[in-house]
């Protein structure tokens, strides 16, 4: 599963917005829209915010393994 999907999947499954998640990771809404259309993908600074404001590890958002097995 690439990023695009595993990002949708984490916003869906914790009932979290564009707007919600961008504030609890330090980044403009905007930046997070680019994300999910794959104009963009985070950098190391956003992924670390993104493991420690939701307590997950990085291989999760990496596609690397699944979160809940």
């Amino acid at each position: 599963m690439g990023f695009i999907q595993i990002l949708r999947e984490f916003l869906s499954e914790n009932n979290l917005t564009q707007a919600e998640f961008a504030k609890r990771i330090g980044v403009k809404p905007g930046q997070v829209s680019e994300w999910l259309k794959g104009k963009a993908k985070p950098g190391y600074d956003s992924l670390k915010a993104m493991c420690l404001a939701f307590s997950v590890p990085a291989d999760y958002f990496l596609g690397i393994t699944e979160l809940y097995q």
